[in-house]
């Protein structure tokens, strides 16, 4: 981490440090006054080892500027605001928003798990985020209650930390093979080593909305080999706190990515709730999250168990190299798998 005694505390000559904010595995956050225009903003500072190759340090640098660029790409209130980016003593910096709250990990900690009903607002506002990043192209690949801001006083859900996005056709695997993103809210797609895509930050909404209804995410388990058999294998059991909006979980936590609950439906079952207090009936023909598979057209009732027949082993056999077994919630094993590492 950059010494104060490099800067006196001030980046570009402007920003002035004060306390630090966050820490994270990639980075440090610091509140910090823009002494140009007399506000408070975040700065984040990006970790760096003296002794790393030079490689690694423009590995880190590009990390920095790629999160830089996919914020800047998104506008949206439930999306972190970026301000500038600048550098100093040779690395860049990420000047933000500052948002006046608690991290959502930091609220569960301290107040326990929530209801239902403010599980539905938090998913709501996670639901528009993404949204708005995967229309231009950026998954953001590590939902998780650290990464999810709630300002005090307005209760605004800010989407926060794209260290590790990607924009369009965002994979597994990085060019050093290293596993990115945090196991338990990982979906099963990508611990196999496959491609990631927008439903792949839809399961990770999915164990969100169980993590904060119950306190712990339905994955967590003892070591990181019992935390990807749990993800890719282990029958799944949200927790019972979260029967008011069950079907939404379930949708979410469909392991097929081409089954999984789309973004618009898991919006119209969230918002049902929140006006109706009850959560409505999932479509039968919600569109899949994958635009390549088709949607079947509803059935008359005479032919509809034919009808569901024939489009479930069409969409069987359309999958390589191998068809799911019976139970999409019980996988067979990946031809390939990737050996992830704590992030």
């Amino acid at each position: 981490m950059g010494s104060f005694a490099a800067h006196d505390g001030v980046i570009a000559g402007r920003y002035r440090l004060g306390r630090r904010i966050g820490r994270g595995g990639m980075g440090t956050v610091w509140r910090a006054t823009d002494e140009l225009l007399g506000r408070e903003v975040a700065v984040k500072e990006l970790h760096t080892d003296d002794a790393a190759s030079v490689g690694a340090a423009l590995s880190s640098q590009e990390r920095t500027l790629r999160e830089a660029r996919a914020v800047a790409l998104i506008k949206h209130p439930n999306v972190i605001v970026l301000h500038d980016i600048v550098e100093q003593d040779g690395r860049p910096w990420i000047v933000m928003e500052l948002v006046d709250g608690r991290s959502l990990s930091d609220r569960l900690a301290a107040d326990g798990p929530v209801d239902a009903r403010e599980a539905a607002r938090i998913g709501l506002a996670m639901l528009g985020a993404l949204r708005a990043a995967h229309e231009r192209g950026v998954l953001h690949r590590d939902i998780k209650p650290p990464n999810v801001l709630l300002e005090a006083g307005s209760g605004r859900v800010v989407l926060t930390d794209f260290g590790i996005a990607q924009v369009s056709g965002a994979t597994t695997i990085t060019e050093t093979g290293a596993f990115v993103g945090s196991p338990e809210y990982t979906a099963p797609e990508r611990m196999a080593g496959g491609q990631a895509g927008p439903e792949s930050d839809l399961w990770s909404l999915g164990v969100l909305l169980c993590t904060v209804l119950s306190g712990e995410s339905p994955f967590h388990r003892d070591s990181l080999g019992g935390i990807l058999h749990a993800v890719v294998y282990d029958e799944i059991r949200p927790p019972e706190s979260a029967g008011p909006l069950l079907p939404v979980v379930r949708g979410l936590l469909e392991r097929d990515p081409a089954r999984r609950m789309g973004s618009d439906e898991a919006e119209r079952l969230l918002r049902g709730y929140l006006e109706t207090g009850r959560t409505p009936a999932p479509s039968l023909h919600y569109t899949p999250t994958q635009r390549s598979v088709p949607t079947p057209a509803p059935a008359s009732p005479a032919s509809s168990a034919a009808t569901a027949a024939s489009a479930t082993s069409a969409s069987e056999a359309s999958r390589a190299p191998a068809a799911p077994p019976a139970d999409p919630r019980t996988p067979s094993p990946p031809a390939t798998s990737a050996s992830p590492t704590s992030p």
